[in-house]
């Protein structure tokens, strides 16, 4: 083969590679819609009546799937929420307290006889919120 070919191609494998990259990561820096975002948020936390669990449940389900939804349009991946929370590695600064939170959410939606408490309610909002905040979308 003719180096010219050779070196044409290995140029347009190159700047393929680097558009792919610069799509890839442009995603993920992406903005999000902060005032649905923000609404959506305050919301959930209006929702929260201190002496009704269920409400405590509710909020807790929905700031999941905020959360859920933002790391999705952020263009993390995962076919489940806790694969795209894998996908955040060094990249939340409360991800320990998110999965604490996505923990008590996964068992407010499968175990029947789950009792939470007003204070563990703010503890896994609170990781929410600052979940929200390191993405950019309130």
């Amino acid at each position: 083969m003719d180096s010219g070919i050779i070196l044409l191609f290995a140029t347009v494998l190159v700047i393929g590679v680097i558009l792919f990259a610069m799509i890839t990561v442009g995603k993920r820096g992406s903005r999000l819609d902060v005032e649905k975002y923000r609404v959506r948020w305050l919301d959930i936390e209006q929702s929260v009546v201190k002496d009704q669990e269920q409400s405590f449940h509710l909020a807790i389900l929905n700031a999941d799937k905020l959360v859920d939804q933002a790391l999705r349009d952020k263009g993390y991946r995962g076919q489940t929420m806790a694969e795209r929370l894998k996908a955040t590695r060094g990249q939340l600064s409360h991800r320990e307290e998110l999965w604490s939170a996505h923990k008590l959410r996964n068992r407010i939606a499968h175990e029947s006889d789950v009792r939470v408490n007003y204070n563990q309610t703010r503890r896994a909002l609170n990781a929410y919120k600052h979940t929200l905040r390191d993405l950019g979308a309130i």
